[in-house]
């Protein structure tokens, strides 16, 4: 409780200034939402970055309500397949253009696609649509559905609380004296406060940001108080508690799958019984240190409502009866089924190596691959919406699954569950895609950051966090003093 009423006190003297320093894994190539690719892991970087320097038509607040944003109120008609936003006045790009609403027509018609028309008229956009939209404020308030204005071959520009200063996409190296670190091919970005920004400056001056950091480097950068905001892996959370250190963890927003190549001839009883055989429980319990859960269907409970209805708990006996059942358990046993990695993840592969063990328990043999052709890969799906339909569709495109899943995901209607249930179950039905396992983002915050509140589906708010310029920096466990002090 003490805690808590410390951060109260401190968060009602919110003051201007300072920079904020975040360290991330991936290299961001742009900030241009039409050239991210879908449930990766640089896209979500991407996201947070770009909700610097743009918005969006809308925002969701906590409890899932949405909030004005470039659009200051919205309606649509009683099928749900027109929708009308007016959007806000005299708000301004960063380059000095106004915006229009044919400047937002274009941004949006640019990522919603064919199948949805854009029109503008006066201060209103209209999108309609031949099928129900009942989901698209969700899906508009979340992803890539930021309104930027591009300038040919220059740096796109927005109207969000942030500038980009420098844009360095030239990779740099890193040396740390006095110790062997090295970190190779780092980028460093700069974030200026929008002054003009039409919803108030933010707090910050600067945000400042190095993106090819290595996660174990990120960790120790936080531990050094060289950093304010860095992303922790789940074996590094333990350690942040027990440091002393500040974490924020997110609602699981992140899949771990298997996912079988189409052009593989893997028997589904096969696939089936790999599915069985995974225990999911200690996957999440011992690799991830209890921070996600057990996955037996692609949407998460806090998202889907209905998760808890696929199975998860493994079954060796059935998945032993599954493969003495099935024709090609010679050529399985002789031949291992190869399961791709990428060879610069740890998480990814941890958790491979656990499902190759699992398998062998039930008479499969799991080879574990970097590289090289394979009958199935262990992919991490990040969402990318907090709307179901829409994530169940990029993935469905994505992972080039069956074109009938897809046409019955245009159908869904977020307002009946039983019709998103029908579409993932139909997804997941022949164990082409084995959900394992969900994963929440986990952030370390150094002790000067003040008014963190990000949206539990891992949206930061970086416009409304503030520093504590007085707070010590933290001691180096060298014993060499103090690390990480403010100019």
């Amino acid at each position: 409780m003490l805690f808590f009423a410390v951060t109260a006190h401190a968060s009602t003297r919110p003051r201007y200034g300072g920079t904020l320093r975040i360290e991330l894994h991936e290299r961001i190539a742009s900030l241009d939402p039409r050239q991210w690719v879908a449930g990766s892991s640089s896209a979500a970087s991407a996201e947070k970055l770009a909700a610097l320097v743009f918005d969006r038509l809308i925002t969701m607040d906590d409890f899932g309500r949405p909030q004005p944003q470039l659009a200051i109120a919205w309606r649509h008609d009683d099928d749900y397949k027109r929708w009308q936003f007016t959007l806000r006045s005299a708000v301004r790009f960063h380059d000095g253009a106004l915006m229009t609403a044919g400047e937002v027509a274009g941004a949006l018609q640019a990522l919603l696609g064919s199948e949805r028309q854009i029109i503008a008229a006066g201060e209103v956009v209209v999108v309609q649509s031949g099928n129900p939209m009942p989901d698209l404020l969700e899906e508009l308030a979340s992803g890539r559905y930021f309104i930027v204005r591009t300038q040919g071959h220059g740096l796109p520009s927005g109207t969000g609380p942030f500038r980009i200063v420098e844009w360095s996409g030239v990779p740099r190296t890193r040396s740390t004296a006095g110790s062997s670190r090295t970190d190779s091919g780092l980028s460093r970005t700069v974030f200026g406060a929008n002054q003009d920004f039409w919803s108030g400056r933010p707090f910050l001056d600067l945000v400042e940001v190095t993106m090819g950091v290595s996660s174990q480097n990120q960790f120790q950068d936080l531990q050094l108080g060289k950093v304010d905001l860095t992303e922790l892996s789940p074996d590094q959370v333990r350690r942040a508690s027990q440091a002393g250190l500040r974490t924020w963890s997110s609602a699981p927003v992140e899949l771990f799958a298997i996912v079988f190549d189409k052009e593989a001839s893997i028997d589904s009883r096969i696939r089936q019984a790999l599915s069985l055989s995974v225990d999911r429980a200690a996957i999440t319990n011992v690799l991830l240190q209890k921070l996600g859960e057990p996955a037996g269907g692609i949407l998460p409970q806090w998202l889907s409502g209905y998760a808890f209805l696929f199975s998860t708990p493994a079954d060796t006996q059935s998945a032993q009866q599954l493969r003495t059942t099935t024709r090609t358990v010679g050529a399985a046993s002789v031949k291992p089924l190869r399961l791709g990695v990428g060879d610069d993840d740890d998480t990814v592969r941890l958790i491979a190596e656990r499902v190759a063990l699992n398998a062998r328990q039930a008479g499969l043999a799991i080879q574990v691959i970097a590289r090289g052709e394979a009958d199935a890969r262990l992919i991490r799906w990040r969402l990318d919406s907090i709307a179901a339909p829409a994530v169940l569709l990029d993935l469905t495109r994505a992972l080039d699954l069956s074109d009938e899943s897809a046409a019955t995901l245009k159908k869904i209607s977020s307002n009946d569950p039983e019709q998103t249930y029908a579409a993932e179950r139909a997804i997941i039905e022949n164990y082409r895609v084995i959900p394992l396992v969900y994963l929440p983002e986990t952030i370390g915050l150094g002790p000067a950051v003040r008014n963190w509140m990000p949206r539990r589906w891992a949206e930061w708010h970086l416009e409304d966090v503030w520093l504590d310029l007085q707070t010590p920096a933290p001691v180096n466990p060298s014993g060499a003093g103090t690390a990480g002090a403010r100019p």
